[in-house]
């Protein structure tokens, strides 16, 4: 009758010990994810910005360039890639710019492979290399675009 009891005790604790995991990996995995969402969403403000835009913080046609956007992003993606948040996501690459990223990015990879890796790439490896970049989640930082200087 002993071991019963101490099995049951041990099997609780056995219980309780991997509830606590299976929450702990949960939760990191969210974290992982959310993080990646908003870096994802910062090198779409800066392929908008730099790229579709020549560097300008806004073109003459930048709000025909985000409509056509949205309609092409939301076709392939649905849900997201609307004028409004591509606009915040061009708004939080010109508010949270800086060079850290892609010269961190740039000084994790050797010259050779530097000089080859597409630029796709190079944005991947960084979305996966630099979890601490951006902490909060996207609803945070578009509510913090609402104030001048976040």
């Amino acid at each position: 009758m002993g071991k019963t009891t101490i099995k049951k005790r041990s099997y609780s604790s056995l219980i309780t010990d991997l509830a606590s995991l299976i929450e702990q990996g949960r939760k990191t995995v969210v974290r992982y994810v959310n993080t990646a969402l908003v870096t994802t969403y910062w090198f779409i403000g800066r392929r908008i910005v730099e790229y579709e835009q020549g560097g300008k913080e806004r073109a003459e046609y930048g709000d025909v360039l985000l409509e056509r956007l949205a309609k092409d992003l939301s076709k392939k993606f649905r849900k997201g890639f609307g004028r409004e948040n591509l606009r915040l996501m061009r708004q939080f690459y010109l508010t949270y710019q800086s060079p850290k990223i892609s010269q961190t990015v740039s000084g994790k990879l050797d010259k050779e492979n530097s000089e080859t890796m597409s630029r796709n790439s190079k944005t991947a490896l960084a979305i996966r290399c630099y979890p601490e970049r951006f902490a909060l989640s996207w609803s945070h930082y578009r509510l913090l675009l609402r104030f001048d200087e976040p």
